[in-house]
């Protein structure tokens, strides 16, 4: 595999379907909200991405079957009160560098765009090192209308204080330049540990601006699914580094996103 590729399984016709990306990152934030919303509104997988960009390794589940790295679309048409269509971005991993991760956000941008993605929503975890009594959602938007919209919904708004790396920032900084207007909710969690606390305080901000009806009690049970799963991942990671002699972490990003 010599480029970034994204593989159509399903032909679909959406209506200027909004965007939800929730790749990797820190705690998992994201990654927990966006399966729930799969499982629960029952979404459907139309699309994968591969790239040469990715860890150079694959998963191998309880029962042996290998499962490769990447990134998958799903589709929901009709969602929620508006009645409007979702495209759901998921994955198992971030590109590595720098360059890989534009030029996947790139192709991530390229086929959104296509679609006739005008809006984009980025979830991700904002990590304190330390214990969070009460999460918080902070968020950051591409414009002043839409920090407006946030802070309606009691959402504390960034300050120039540190960026948003990896996926979950340059996917909003990408997509301005084809007129997409986009918003990043991140949750405040410790960031050493799966924080199904700052998954549901992420996901029920979200639910409550989509206006999307789903069930948030069940997110706990997925959490620890997704403990089980990034262990496993956390193991192979060090494994690879051990070989290679180098420091985890020092190989890739630590983003939110």
């Amino acid at each position: 595999m010599k480029d970034t590729f994204i593989k159509l399984l399903k032909d679909v016709d959406l209506n200027e379907p909004i965007l939800i990306e929730a790749l990797p990152g820190i705690g998992h934030v994201g990654k927990l909200v966006a399966e729930h919303l799969i499982h629960e509104l029952q979404a459907e997988k139309f699309a994968e991405l591969y790239s040469p960009s990715f860890p150079p390794q694959v998963f191998v589940d309880e029962n042996g079957i290998i499962e490769p790295m990447k990134n998958e679309f799903y589709y929901l048409k009709s969602a929620g009160v508006d009645q409007r269509d979702y495209i759901i971005l998921v994955g198992n991993t971030q590109g590595l560098s720098p360059e890989g991760q534009y030029d996947i956000c790139g192709a991530i941008i390229d086929f959104i765009d296509k679609l006739g993605v005008k809006s984009i929503y980025t979830l991700g975890g904002l990590g304190t090192g330390q214990h969070v009594e009460k999460t918080k959602v902070l968020g950051a938007a591409t414009t002043k209308e839409l920090t407006k919209m946030l802070e309606g919904y009691e959402v504390k708004l960034r300050s120039a204080d540190g960026g948003i790396i990896g996926a979950s920032g340059l996917l909003l900084g990408l997509g301005m330049s084809r007129g997409m207007e986009g918003v990043c909710l991140m949750g405040e969690t410790p960031g050493y540990f799966i924080d199904a606390d700052a998954s549901k305080a992420v996901l029920k901000t979200l639910i409550n601006i989509l206006k999307l009806e789903v069930d948030v009690a069940k997110l706990e049970e997925r959490a620890e699914e997704t403990r089980k799963m990034i262990s496993k991942a956390q193991q192979m990671e060090q494994e690879m580094s051990d070989r290679m002699h180098v420091t985890p972490g020092d190989e890739d990003l630590r983003y939110i996103g």
